[in-house]
C-alpha cells in the first residue's frame, strides 16, 4: 500500500475503536505503534529501529523516559511522545521532549495522543526545541498536502535534511490556513475592519462595524460556493450544464447551505472541504433522471461526507472518503454494502453514473 492508503486504513481503525480506548496504554498499543510501523514503515519489535521507553540521562532528571526513539542510520532521529486519545497535545506534559531534543543528534520531536500529530524541530534556536509545530496532521481529517511531507519520514524514504528546509514554509502556511478557515467561520473585527475598509469610505462605527460583520460572513459562505459552482460547470460542459441547471440549481443551493450550517453546534469539529462539496454536487447532476436533485442530501462526518437519498440512512447514495491523502468514492450494491473505489480527480466520479443511478432507481 502507498502512504496514502496506510493513512486511510489507520484512520479506519481510529474511528471505530477510539471511543473504546481509555489509557495512555491503550493508546500507544492501539494507534501509536500502527502509526509507526504501518504509516512510517519502522519495525516496533527491532531495538535497532524503536526503542520504546528511551532513557537519557539528562542532567539531574535521571531516569526520565521518552516513549519511543526511532533510529535511522544507528542515530536517534526522531522522538515520540504519546498522550492518551482525545488529550489535548500541551507542551506543559511534554517536558522530556525539550530536555531530549538537545541531548541527543534528533532534529524531529512528536507529540501524539493517537489520533492527531504534532511535529516540531528547531527554527528558533539550533538544537532546541520549537514551541510551535513546523506540521500538524489529523489521522480524522488529513491535509493531503501534508502527505508528501510525511512520506520524508517514512523508513524507505527518508529525508531529513528536506523535511527541516521546508518546515519554516509548513509551519507558517499551515497557519495561515487555520487563521483564514477561522475567519471564514467567525470573522474577528481586524478581518470585518479590513474588509470593510476595502469598500465602504465611511467611518468605520459600531453600527457599521456589526453591519460588516454579517456582510462579510454571508459573503464569504457566498465566495466558497460560487467557487465550487464555477469547478461544477466546466466539469460538466457549457451545453449539459445548460440543459441540467434547472434540476441541478437545488442542489448547488443545498451546497451552499451546507457552508453556513457548517458552523452549527453539532457539526463541531467537521470541516466541509470545497471538494466535498463539489463532489456532492456531481451526484445531484448524475442521477436527476431518477429523481428531483432536491431530494439528494449530505451529512458530512470526520472520516467521510455521506449522500443520502431523502435524508435516510437507509438510503445510502455514495460515500466521499477525501480526508486522507487519497480520495476514493464509496458506493453501495443492493444489500448495501460499501466498496471503495480510487479515484484521482472528483470528475472521475461521472465514470460511476450507471452504478449511481441504479442505486438510486432501487430506492426510489
Amino acid at each position: 500500500m502507498e502512504i496514502g492508503e496506510r493513512l486511510a486504513s489507520l484512520a479506519t481503525k481510529i474511528e471505530q475503536q477510539r471511543a473504546t480506548i481509555e489509557t495512555e496504554e491503550a493508546t500507544k498499543n492501539a494507534f501509536v505503534m500502527p502509526f509507526i510501523s504501518l504509516v512510517l514503515g519502522y519495525d516496533v519489535f527491532n531495538p535497532n529501529e524503536v526503542v520504546p521507553e528511551f532513557t537519557a540521562d539528562v542532567g539531574t532528571k535521571r531516569g526520565e523516559k521518552v516513549d519511543y526513539a526511532i533510529v535511522k542510520d544507528g542515530e536517534v532521529q526522531m522522538l515520540v511522545e504519546a498522550k492518551a486519545v482525545g488529550a489535548p497535545l500541551n507542551l506543559n506534559h511534554a517536558s522530556q521532549l525539550f530536555r531530549y531534543f538537545a541531548t541527543t543528534n534528533a532534529r524531529i520531536a512528536v507529540l501524539t495522543n493517537g489520533q492527531s500529530y504534532h511535529f516540531f524541530t528547531d527554527l528558533d534556536k539550533p538544537n532546541r526545541m520549537d514551541e510551535k509545530p513546523f506540521l500538524q496532521l489529523d489521522l480524522l481529517d488529513i491535509d493531503e498536502t501534508l502527505v508528501p511531507e510525511l512520506q520524508k519520514l517514512t523508513k524507505d524514504s527518508f529525508d531529513l535534511n528536506s523535511v527541516v528546509n521546508a518546515a519554516e514554509e509548513l509551519k507558517y502556511i499551515g497557519a495561515l490556513k487555520r487563521v483564514l478557515a477561522a475567519q471564514f467561520r467567525d470573522p474577528d473585527d481586524d478581518w470585518v475592519k479590513a474588509l470593510t475598509n476595502r469598500v465602504y469610505e465611511g467611518s468605520f462605527t459600531q453600527r457599521v462595524k456589526d453591519q460588516f460583520r454579517t456582510l462579510v460572513g454571508k459573503a464569504s459562505k457566498q465566495f466558497l460556493a460560487d467557487q465550487v459552482n464555477e469547478r461544477l460547470k466546466a466539469a460538466l460542459g457549457s451545453q449539459a450544464y445548460g440543459e441540467t441547471s434547472a434540476s441541478v440549481m437545488s442542489g448547488m443551493e443545498a451546497a451552499e447551505e451546507s457552508v453556513e450550517e457548517a458552523d452549527a453546534p453539532d457539526s463541531r469539529g467537521i470541516e466541509t472541504t470545497l471538494e466535498e462539496i463539489e463532489g456532492y454536487q456531481i451526484v445531484p447532476a448524475i442521477v436527476c433522471s431518477e429523481v428531483t436533485p432536491s431530494r439528494i442530501v449530505h451529512r458530512d462526518t470526520k472520516s467521510y461526507m455521506g449522500i443520502l437519498l431523502d435524508d435516510n440512512n437507509r438510503k445510502p447514495i455514495a460515500r466521499l472518503h477525501f480526508n486522507t491523502g487519497k480520495k476514493y468514492l464509496g458506493l453501495f450494491d443492493e444489500a448495501k454494502v460499501e466498496t471503495r473505489h480510487y479515484i484521482e480527480t472528483i470528475d472521475e466520479i461521472y465514470g460511476h453514473a450507471e452504478h449511481l443511478r441504479k442505486t438510486v432507481h432501487n430506492y426510489a
